[in-house]
């Protein structure tokens, strides 16, 4: 039995705190921690009084020094980040000084640009080594359960893996006109970066959402999948070895899309500061303050998410294919936990990686993305806690 801090009181916070209520084998004991200690005091007050014992605290993880004070005194065995990527190198830092095994869900980009890659994080791979600590990286869907997929068939299935195309899609519907499945501000800067995807050794940028295609997925149907970056890419590249190219596909609906121009036409999804009766804003963070939040989308969406992984490689000098994916249900995961199919797909991870350190089944001292692990515990893991898996060997293929 361990104890988790978990930073972060939204949508994928509220999953992973229900998640950890279920297996208080695991979790003895929880600390939720936010800026907003009240959102908190709800997620005790709803699933307080079970085995797990829930504790909050109110914590700005942009200062190192509280976070320190906040693990020193609850002393937890693993901290889940799920705040915002731009609070990644604050609570690692913090986790280096009390030597606490570090779980997150994306990868760490600094606030004034849109830069997504892992050289921060993976910078800390010595330090972590030396104080005998694990920091697990990315343990959400994509990236996190898209890389586990990925090992997984390279350990079961191929010799040589040499194409994986992720495809994340989205057949949910919020009746909104316009919003976001996460955190729109971390969400909108994703989607209006430039593409990138990994061939041959080199990386190939494209212009935002500029190459599309059409995609028949299981349970869902065709959908309009577009080329962007993600920073799973950038991991598989390294750890899967001899791999010849790798993409990320994501589905928009026009609706959404359309919506999306206009706002990038009047300067609304900017990052730049501008001046606004004498005070400095950033027209990104006012657009996400007056957007729902996703955190309340959950009893308003119908659906499914289908995300999964098309690999093609070589078994026994002969070509192979392979598909493995998960669907989920919007309404069966809101019944369940009280959010939409976007948060519960993230937040579950989230809970396994932990619950695999605090295990001691995925603990290793250093900084890991989730592939550089054994795939079969955290598989078996998906199937028993909520996100069961499927498999084809007989997939259309992108190209």
């Amino acid at each position: 039995m361990g104890k988790a801090l978990i930073i972060g009181a939204g949508g994928v916070a509220s999953v992973v705190v229900h998640k950890c209520c279920q297996n208080p084998d695991v979790f003895e004991e929880i600390c939720i921690a936010s800026r907003t200690v009240e959102k908190c005091d709800a997620l005790k007050e709803k699933l307080g009084g079970g085995r797990t014992k829930i504790q909050t605290a109110q914590l700005d993880a942009d200062n190192t020094d509280m976070v320190i004070d906040l693990i020193r005194s609850f002393q937890p065995d693993v901290v889940i980040n799920v705040a915002l990527p731009y609070q990644d190198l604050t609570i690692m830092d913090a986790c280096l000084e009390t030597g606490v095994h570090y779980v997150d869900t994306a990868n760490y980009e600094p606030p004034d640009t849109p830069k997504f890659e892992y050289s921060w994080q993976w910078a800390y791979k010595e330090r972590f080594e030396k104080a005998g600590i694990t920091a697990l990286l990315g343990s959400g869907f994509d990236p996190g359960v898209t890389g586990v997929f990925t090992a997984y068939a390279q350990k079961h299935y191929f010799d040589e893996i040499h194409t994986i195309d992720i495809v994340d899609a989205n057949a949910g519907d919020h009746g909104y006109p316009f919003a976001t499945n996460f955190n729109p501000e971390i969400n909108i800067r994703e989607i209006t970066a430039k593409g990138r995807y990994f061939e041959n050794g080199k990386w190939i940028e494209t212009e935002p959402l500029s190459e599309k295609k059409v995609y028949d997925l299981p349970e869902i149907g065709p959908k309009n999948i577009y080329l962007l970056y993600h920073e799973e890419l950038e991991s598989l590249a390294v750890n899967i070895k001899g791999v010849k190219k790798i993409r990320f596909w994501m589905t928009f609906s026009d609706n959404y899309l359309n919506h999306l121009n206009v706002l990038q036409n009047v300067g609304m999804t900017s990052i730049e500061p501008i001046d606004y009766e004498g005070q400095q804003i950033i027209p990104l963070q006012f657009l996400k303050a007056i957007l729902p939040d996703p955190a309340s989308l959950g009893p308003r969406t119908k659906g499914k998410t289908n995300i999964g992984c098309i690999i093609q490689g070589v078994k026994d000098g002969k070509p192979k294919t392979y598909y493995v994916y998960n669907v989920c249900d919007h309404e069966e995961c809101y019944a369940e936990v009280g959010s939409q199919a976007i948060s519960y797909t993230t937040g579950v991870p989230a809970m396994i990686g932990a619950m695999l350190i605090i295990k001691g089944i995925w603990k290793k001292p250093g900084v890991y993305n989730v592939e550089e692990f054994d795939p079969d515990p955290f598989m078996e893991a998906l199937n028993k806690h909520g996100l069961p898996w499927q498999e084809s060997f007989t997939p259309t293929l992108l190209d």
